[in-house]
């Protein structure tokens, strides 16, 4: 526990850990009205509220906890709620495998720590900040503090605003237009994740598949947009040529 304590002092105390703290507050806002969103969300949707908070700690993500609450609220078989969250949260897959070589280095405890606090927004500060990972110890700690000091607002600004909107989910009007504000909040991940063109393509493939296929039920647009979207790609890396020296 010492232990535990003085590496998380060191990271704290590390100036990249304010600067990741001041960089993910200036987007915090629109996390915060997307957490808040959710929150009314599950509570309207009939879970109770201990229901509602231990999803929001447990679960922490939003996408993937409004994709499951109209299926668990219309009764649907468990494999179906699963695989929608799965394929709704199969990018946090993609985060994670060129997120390794950035944290390979740290015990398990703290990979699974980060692991879990490591969000979309967070995610992507860092990577736009650090492009490789470090190969000096100071400078793998210089990473990490920045990471921390990240992760740690955006899951506090995501779970006070959730906690907050379960507790207010009857006093809440929903002419407020949360959702609109959680929407844009998604919007502006996605479009800066949009930084190559297969994504771009990628994305508007999956747009377009989840409005073709919108009359589908139990909200299954979305796991025919993703898969759409994933099918394409792997086609495309397949037929594309591969630089001289490339490996598959």
């Amino acid at each position: 526990m010492r232990q535990l304590y003085a590496r998380a002092r060191g990271w704290w105390q590390h100036q990249a850990f304010a600067r990741g703290v001041r960089e993910m507050a200036s987007v915090s806002p629109g996390l915060a009205a997307w957490g808040l969103m959710t929150g009314v969300a599950m509570v309207k949707s009939g879970m109770s509220t201990v229901e509602a908070v231990a999803m929001s700690l447990l679960v922490f993500a939003g996408s993937s906890q409004l994709a499951a609450m109209p299926l668990i609220a219309a009764g649907a078989p468990v494999w179906v709620i699963l695989s929608t969250s799965f394929c709704v949260n199969l990018r946090f897959v993609v985060f994670s495998a060129h997120m390794r070589p950035y944290l390979m280095h740290l015990p398990l405890r703290w990979r699974l720590i980060h692991g879990y606090l490591t969000a979309d927004l967070s995610y992507v500060l860092f990577t736009r900040h650090y492009h490789r990972p470090a190969s000096a110890a100071v400078e793998r700690r210089e990473q990490i503090a920045y990471l921390s000091g990240g992760s740690l607002l955006n899951w506090v600004s995501w779970q006070s605003a959730s906690l907050l909107g379960i507790a207010l989910a009857n006093v809440i009007p929903t002419h407020w237009g949360l959702g609109f504000a959680g929407i844009l909040a998604l919007l502006g991940v996605g479009c800066s994740l949009a930084s190559s063109q297969l994504r771009r393509v990628s994305a508007g493939v999956a747009g377009m598949a989840a409005v073709v296929a919108y009359a589908l039920p139990l909200k299954l647009n979305i796991v025919v947009a993703i898969a759409s979207a994933v099918a394409l790609c792997l086609i495309i890396e397949e037929t594309r040529p591969k630089a001289p020296g490339a490996t598959t």
